[in-house]
Formats: C-alpha cells, structure tokens, sequence
C-alpha cells in the first residue's frame, strides 16, 4: 500500500513547521558580504585565489566535499534501483 500525501505551503511555512531556524538574517548578511568581495574581482585567477581562502581546508576540503556528495548519490541511485528491482 503506497500513501501519498501533499502539502502545499511556503518555505517559511515549511521552514516553522519543521522548527528549524530562520536563518534569513544570516543569509542575507552572507550574500552581501559576497557580493561587496566579488565586486573587486577582475579576472579568473583573483577568484580562483579567493575561492580557496574561502574553503575550510582549500583544495582537500573540495575533493572531500565533493566524494561525500558523489558517495551521497550513488547511494541514493542503488537504493532507488533496488527499489525498482522490489516493486
């Protein structure tokens, strides 16, 4: 037996119903700060540079970053094939 349920609402909505935090203050003091540091950027290699200051652990903390989302969906497609395989 399948059950589907949808709910429409907002992300806000969503967002209170869930009890997490609004972070909308934080985020649009984030996309400010980002947006006065991209403004002196003038060539690919300046963003380069400041792209590595701003990773946690520059170009390891990339690749980690990365294989954990590439492990995350390649998990998430042979779960979905076996799914498959059980209906």
């Amino acid at each position: 037996m399948k059950v589907h349920i949808e709910i429409d609402c907002t992300p806000e909505e969503a967002r209170t119903f869930m009890g997490l935090p609004d972070v909308s203050k934080a985020n649009s003091v984030y996309v400010d700060t980002m947006a006065k540091a991209m403004k002196g950027v003038s060539n690919p290699d300046q963003l380069q540079e400041y792209a590595k200051q701003l990773a946690p652990m520059g170009q390891v903390g990339l690749k980690m970053f990365q294989s954990f989302i590439e492990g995350g969906m390649k998990a998430g497609q042979a779960g979905s094939s076996s799914k498959k395989t059980e209906d």
